[in-house]
């Protein structure tokens, strides 16, 4: 068997005297069916559809009805192999590791002829001393990828029964054997890809006398007067006998250094050793929203005989973050205090972003990141059925001043706890809570999703035999109750920990509501109207949601023209919720006028769902404090699909993300019917009080204004005040519903603009909109391209298209009054110029 020999590597770092040096095994990669004897190139990070895909030997399953023709992939083994070269030098150094951050998921490797590993885990990273095995000149490494799925089929007979994984879209699910990231199996958004491979990046690090094994600046009390912190180091002493070092603590923001250093033994093997470190006077790590997201460099460096051997840099926010779950007098509260301040938690759900992870690249991250911050967001759960995201997530995060809430990575069905199973989940949740811990954004850890309301509410009892579901509710116990709260307990003592989410609330289920946090799944599941939000009201709302097929250029990435019907097998391929198409008729229905052409279709169905979503976040801020979150479902697609996401695959933002930014605005003037009066309500996510007026316009959708008044107020910080109501039907003083608008605009005494909005006083399908009214201009500028937009008359839900992809829109799925005109800059985010721009302007006003 012929090798090739690959380059050393991509890069090489860290070579200066007595520094560590890091090796990136990134080239000369290649990969092969086990049997097949066919040796390919294959990319490392990446997975196998994907290298199978650049060679021309498996179809896009993204495009039409290719999900079938790729499964076999999933059923077989899969080698892959490289050669990289080794020095003197290198060899003479003190110690050699080779590290994988990230192999999925059963992978024996084996390096000139020695079985190093036996992987079983894509959670965990691997740290494997090399320095015995290596050679001069070529070394050879092979790794074995075993099908998950056929490693685990002994584990499902001898089971003798199928867990309640519904979403493992397989006859025999075995996916919950497996500490695999549990989309890949199917979802009910996601494509079935059970990828193998070398996910994340592999090194080769060659170092002397000592490396450092952990860094983490642990935060014991933090104040605008002081930050008491804890340096706590592990270091492995590589050599056999006790050496002397200093280890150094260097630290800095806003141009400030300061130094902390100490002298210590170091034993041979694992050493401890912690620094304590006050901050006079910090600079607080501030939400988004809230103020900077200020962060510090930290550098833990390492000294031996006057030289340094190690360091490991972190950057750190110095902030507060308590949960606060008690027990009052409406049931138990769930919010997050910041600083000391209570924040109202406004976010999303979200899933891996794409299907095949080594797409996700750190410029995908960012853009996410911007997006989320952009939209006036504070807070992002990572959902318990996807991934730990990669450390460019929780940096940007950090940068952006975005909480995470991170789930452990279980959800929907219950799981085994065997010993080989929980010594797994064991590493697993170490290596994370490690990795993760030093994030200023990590807000709180959950140890699963829906799994406990699952075992109470989805018919599992009855489905199985007393003794099997006494074994899952122990089980849970053992899973959740026990070793996940032990780890946190030991491993990031600061931080929250709540066994599942929902906590204890069924969306069925009126009382359950008032503890911790919700689920509200009436809008899709119950087929309720979005008026249901405004009276089903928890205490803090992790999920809800409502879908929408990506808009039509997106469709164009998986489907032909002859596929554009709601009912198409492509289109059915791309909907994995069973009542989906359904729905999003049934409740268009009640709000717009249900279009017959498609591209229509799915223009008012992007429309529905931002309105929809929207009205659910406006009910959850206006029951503040009494409901202090609301997270939607979801943020983002793992592929292209018909979703609950706001923002597509391509990174397109739906109508609910543009609605969103609206409704998470930090100030904003909210009117709703309540019995027979209109009610105006004030939310501020402000942190001081300000004198305000809210103006008001009655008119019509011509233009013409009926009256005219003020109302004088105080807006309180943080907090939702009720300003004023007036019985509805003298509000619209005897004019048609159909064809009257209230224009509300709220000042404050500066006469700045803090919120500008629209009441209106019948739905879409029953108003009289205007045919036409709309004029537009289009100019190319710098790369970008500039829409200037005006209204003669009233110009509902206008939607700007464009075919490139991932296009941002300083605005788009707006309103415009009569007499009203708005600019609206287009650019991409890659830096591309936009040229010769094809504009499709979409209103309801045209369909109704």
């Amino acid at each position: 068997m012929a090798w090739v020999c690959g380059l050393t590597a991509a890069s090489v770092w860290g070579a200066a005297d007595g520094q560590p040096q890091t090796v990136a095994l990134t080239q000369g990669w290649e990969f092969s069916k086990e049997g097949a004897e066919e040796w390919l190139p294959a990319q490392v990070p990446g997975t196998v559809h994907q290298d199978l895909m650049n060679q021309g030997k498996l179809e896009n399953p993204f495009f039409g009805m290719n999900e079938e023709k790729v499964q076999w992939v999933e059923k077989e083994n899969w080698l892959y192999r490289t050669v990289f070269q080794v020095d003197s030098a290198q060899l003479a150094r003190g110690a050699a590791e080779l590290r994988f951050e990230g192999l999925d998921t059963y992978a024996d490797v084996y390096l000139n002829g020695s079985l190093l590993l036996k992987s079983d885990n894509m959670f965990v990273g691997y740290t494997l001393p090399v320095k015995p095995v290596l050679r001069k000149g070529e070394n050879r490494l092979m790794i074995r990828f075993r099908s998950a799925v056929n490693e685990t089929l002994p584990q499902w007979e001898s089971d003798g029964f199928n867990y309640p994984a519904d979403n493992d879209h397989a006859e025999k699910r075995v996916s919950v054997y497996s500490r695999k990231a549990p989309y890949s199996y199917g979802w009910d958004w996601g494509i079935r890809l059970v990828t193998s491979g070398i996910w994340r990046p592999v090194k080769l690090v060659f170092y002397d006398d000592a490396r450092i094994d952990d860094y983490y600046v642990r935060q014991q009390a933090i104040s605008e007067q002081e930050a008491r912190l804890e340096n706590q180091l592990e270091v492995t002493n590589v050599t056999d006998k006790e050496q002397q070092a200093v280890v150094r603590i260097d630290y800095s923001c806003k141009g400030v250094e300061k130094t902390l250093e100490q002298t210590v033994s170091l034993a041979p093997g694992k050493n401890r050793i912690c620094l304590p470190l006050v901050i006079d006077q910090p600079h607080l790590w501030m939400p988004n929203g809230w103020g900077e997201p200020a962060l510090y460099d930290f550098t833990a460096s390492v000294t031996v005989n006057g030289r340094e051997v190690a360091s490991q840099k972190e950057q750190i926010g110095l902030r507060s973050i308590r949960v606060v779950k008690e027990k009052d007098k409406d049931g138990e509260s769930f919010y997050f205090e910041v600083n000391g301040k209570p924040l109202f938690a406004k976010g999303s759900n979200m899933i891996p972003n794409d299907a095949l992870l080594p797409n996700v690249t750190a410029e995908r991250y960012a853009r996410l990141m911007e997006d989320v911050q952009r939209s006036n967001m504070n807070l992002i759960r990572v959902w318990g059925g996807g991934i730990y995201e990669d450390d460019k997530f929780y940096e940007e995060a950090d940068r952006h001043g975005i909480l995470v809430w991170q789930d452990f990575l279980f959800a929907c069905t219950t799981y085994p706890h065997d010993p080989t199973f929980l010594k797994r989940v064991a590493e697993e949740a170490a290596y994370n809570i490690k990795r993760l811990r030093n994030h200023a954004s990590l807000a709180m850890w959950c140890g699963n999703n829906e799994i406990y309301e699952g075992m109470r509410y989805w018919g599992w009892k009855e489905k199985y035999t007393p003794e099997i579901y006494a074994e899952m509710t122990r089980g849970y116990d053992v899973l959740f109750r026990q070793l996940l709260p032990s780890l946190v307990k030991e491993l990031d003592p600061d931080r929250f920990y709540m066994h599942g989410s929902p906590y204890e609330a069924n969306w069925g289920r009126p009382e359950s509501w008032k503890i911790a946090d919700s689920h509200n799944w009436g809008t899709w599941y119950g087929q309720k109207p979005f008026e249901s939000f405004d009276t089903e009201i928890p205490r803090f709302m992790s999920e809800y949601g409502f879908q929408a097929f990506p808009e039509m250029k997106t469709i164009r990435t998986f489907a032909e023209p002859k596929d554009y019907a709601l009912e198409s097998e492509v289109m059915n391929a791309h909907q994995k919720s069973t009542i989906g198409n359904f729905l999003i008729q049934k409740t268009m229905a009640l709000y717009y006028k249900v279009p017959q052409k498609f591209e229509d279709l799915v223009y008012v169905g992007l429309v529905l769902q931002g309105q929809g979503m929207r009205h659910g976040m406006e009910a959850h801020r206006r029951n503040r404090p009494y409901c202090m979150g609301s997270l939607a479902w979801q943020l983002n697609d793992s592929w292209p699909v018909v979703s609950w996401s706001s923002i597509d695959y391509y990174g397109n933002w739906k109508a609910m993300q543009y609605q969103t930014q609206r409704a998470f605005a930090p100030v904003l003037v909210d009117a709703i019917k309540e019995g027979e009066d209109l009610c105006y309500y004030l939310m501020s996510d402000k942190l001081t009080d300000e004198d305000v007026t809210l103006n008001l316009e009655l008119m019509d959708f011509d233009g013409k204004v009926y009256s005219k008044r003020k109302i004088d107020g105080k807006l309180p910080a943080n907090t939702s005040l009720l300003l004023a109501k007036e019985n509805w039907e003298q509000e619209l003083q005897g004019r048609p519903a159909a064809t009257s608008l209230m224009h509300m605009v709220l000042k404050n005494k500066r006469g700045e603009v803090l919120s500008d909005e629209i009441y209106y006083f019948a739905y879409a399908k029953d108003q009289q909109l205007p045919k036409e009214g709309l004029s537009y201009q289009v100019k190319e500028k710098n790369g970008k391209c500039e829409v200037t937009l005006k209204a003669r008359k009233l110009m509902r839900d206008i939607f700007l298209e464009i075919p490139e992809q991932g296009a941002r829109f300083s605005d788009n799925f707006f309103d415009l009054l009569p007499g009203q005109q708005k600019k609206v800059v287009i650019d991409l985010p890659d830096g591309r110029p936009l040229k010769d721009v094809q504009l499709t302007v979409h209103t309801i006003n045209a369909l109704n």
